[in-house]
């Protein structure tokens, strides 16, 4: 039986509430989650190699746009090799520009195929973009062999039209009841839950957790999620 743990974790570009950008207290943050792969999400270019400091991450880094004449977007870390990977625009017109960044691992002889998505605040947005999702150019690709794992930030806080179709596909990590707390955003007094992971089988998850500590509850308006994982 294979184990690793997954997170996912919007980092806010480092800015923590207090204002301050600091991508080292994110590195710490990360050093208590303890992850084998990890999704982070509003990422500046020049932070990364901040971020994953002596942790012996591998990374890949997905450009969604130009912020303020820097690279921001989404990157996977891992402690598993990469065999592939490939980035996919799912911006809509007059939106923020966004992005998803698929990363094949091999994790210990076995191909998983994890993708990391931050999706837009409208609804009619997010609309768009799981349309362009769940097509053959990304989730359903006919060359994809191995399982999936879809995680990020959605933007979606109820059951909404993303959540439904990804369900519908996809089993999640049922944080309603795993979790103390359900929800993710804003960290410090988080009532909104933006934050998902989802998987195929035979991947299962065996424990879904909200990492909150003094570190995290200030590093990023979001608190990290994360999920143990069999396969």
């Amino acid at each position: 039986m294979t184990k690793f743990r997954a997170a996912t974790y919007n980092i806010h570009k480092s800015k923590g509430v207090d204002w301050r950008i600091r991508p080292a207290r994110i590195a710490e943050v990360l050093r208590e989650i303890h992850a084998d792969v990890i999704a982070l999400q509003e990422v500046l270019e020049p932070h990364i190699q901040e971020i994953r400091a002596g942790s012996g991450y591998a990374y890949v880094f997905g450009a969604a746009e130009i912020y303020r004449g820097l690279p921001h977007g989404n990157v996977v870390l891992t402690r598993f090799p990469i065999l592939g990977h490939e980035s996919f625009d799912i911006s809509v017109l007059r939106r923020t520009e966004r992005q998803c960044v698929r990363v094949d691992l091999d994790i210990q002889g076995r191909l998983l195929h994890l993708f990391a998505v931050h999706m837009g605040t409208s609804w009619f947005e997010r609309r768009k973009q799981i349309e362009m999702l769940t097509t053959p150019r990304i989730l359903e690709n006919p060359a994809l062999k191995g399982p999936r794992i879809l995680l990020g930030d959605f933007n979606e806080w109820t059951r909404g039209a993303t959540t439904r179709r990804l369900l519908s596909q996809f089993r999640g990590a049922d944080i309603r009841q795993q979790l103390e707390r359900r929800r993710t955003y804003p960290g410090v007094i988080p009532f909104l839950h933006l934050d998902h992971i989802y998987y195929d089988p035979p991947l299962c998850a065996r424990a879904a957790r909200l990492h909150r500590t003094r570190n995290s509850l200030v590093a990023s308006d979001h608190l990290p999620l994360y999920a143990d994982f069999e396969w």
